[in-house]
């Protein structure tokens, strides 16, 4: 489609009536500018949809009618705009260019970063826009479009946290990507932390080649500096120096390890015939009620098949430290913290959006569809944990001294 040029008296005309004098001024212009037509093409919306104009009766040949209006405010990017939604007698109007229940009004920058963040490519979206819309953009517009939310990641990344957080989660979850001409694998760290009201929220991300103590350790520190006084409990995947490096930094904190992934792990020794056999001897172990009637139920474990699967066996007994944290807790507390459903079910949500997607070009693009990923999650995520009261309020026996009235 042609660039259409507008008339210079008309520009002169909106520079001398909004005495421009700077790019917030064009703002202000160009969103009066949009909601005068947004408004007109309403009101024309509805014209069609009654098949005459208003007080033009003599063309009325339906017994709808316009029954006033209705006050909308819209975001755009250019700032808030007021609306009049004009509605009709029957109820039947369905205005299109602001549809209902929508509040905001996204320019083609806006959609990139939209379709962007469900996981669409750079040459779908290009692809789309071309169909829909009849608009030409390059792979290289639309990286450069999405380059703009970096500093917002960068913001969000830094932003202070609460001081002290009951229950933290960790993760990783792994991507390909391109680095120097070759396809390399990565994980990205997801820490989620319920805070003292019983809201999940999503600490951070980080991008690493490798676990190590020394990459902990520095994600412990970059949470301490960011306002975490306290984390009480850490539920985790056995990950690979987590252990030592979060004692260096939160030393009080105690860890759990997931019981399904240590099942998961214990099972890669066992032939498939004895599969079901195994994994329903090992159920008496951690549904057990106390830590001393789950260690009798190992021994009986150990006992049938500790000759035939060692490594399985001997597995359960070097974590038992980690693995036997919940049983001092109720039931409340423990199905909260025995396993990291509650990251895995994140990143599951996050595996949706990022399927589609092969490799990533670089730790950028890979971070910017998360980032955006996160955002759409997280807006679904309302109310607290069940019985949060309860839970805090035993919390707060268990670890006395550690939770301020200040912290509530």
């Amino acid at each position: 489609m042609p660039k259409k040029k507008l008339p210079n008296e008309l520009l002169d005309q909106l520079i001398k009536e909004y005495n421009i004098k700077d790019t917030d001024d064009i703002k202000n212009m160009l969103k009066d500018l949009m909601g005068s037509t947004i408004q007109r093409m309403l009101n024309s919306e509805l014209d069609e949809e009654l098949g005459y104009e208003k007080y033009d009766v003599q063309n009325k040949e339906t017994d709808n009618s316009r029954n006033g209006y209705s006050k909308k405010t819209v975001r755009s990017e250019y700032g808030e705009i007021e609306l009049d939604i004009p509605r009709d007698r029957n109820g039947e109007f369905e205005p299109q260019i602001v549809k209902k229940n929508q509040t905001e009004i996204k320019g083609i920058e806006g959609q990139i970063i939209s379709m962007y963040a469900k996981g669409m490519s750079n040459r779908d979206i290009e692809t789309h826009l071309q169909e829909l819309y009849g608009i030409e953009v390059s792979p290289t517009l639309i990286s450069r479009i999405t380059d703009r939310i970096l500093p917002e990641i960068k913001e969000w990344q830094s932003r202070m946290l609460k001081s002290v957080y009951p229950i933290v989660f960790m993760d990783a979850i792994y991507y390909s990507v391109r680095k120097d001409g070759i396809v390399v694998k990565k994980a990205v760290y997801i820490a989620i932390g319920i805070d003292l009201e019983g809201q999940k929220d999503i600490l951070g991300m980080w991008i690493g080649e490798a676990e190590s103590s020394k990459f902990w350790l520095s994600i412990m520190n970059e949470i301490k500096n960011r306002g975490v006084r306290d984390i009480l409990i850490a539920s985790v995947d056995g990950l690979n120096g987590f252990s030592e490096a979060i004692k260096a930094v939160f030393p009080m904190t105690e860890i759990q390890r997931c019981i399904v992934h240590q099942i998961r792990n214990s099972t890669k020794f066992v032939s498939y015939k004895d599969l079901k056999s195994f994994t329903a001897d090992l159920k008496p172990i951690y549904k057990a009620a106390t830590e001393a009637l789950a260690l009798q139920e190992l021994d009986a474990f150990e006992s049938k098949w500790g000759s035939k699967y060692p490594n399985a066996v001997r597995s359960w007994r070097n974590n038992w430290e980690e693995l036997s944290v919940f049983f001092k807790y109720p039931p409340e507390i423990r199905k909260i913290i025995y396993t990291t459903n509650a990251i895995e079910n994140f990143n599951r949500q996050l595996r949706k959006v990022t399927k589609t997607k092969s490799a990533y070009p670089s730790d950028d693009a890979l971070i910017k569809s998360l980032y955006l990923a996160v955002q759409d999650i997280t807006k679904k995520w309302s109310g607290r944990i069940q019985g949060w009261g309860t839970i805090l309020n035993q919390l707060m026996i268990y670890f006395d001294g550690r939770i301020s009235e200040k912290d509530i």
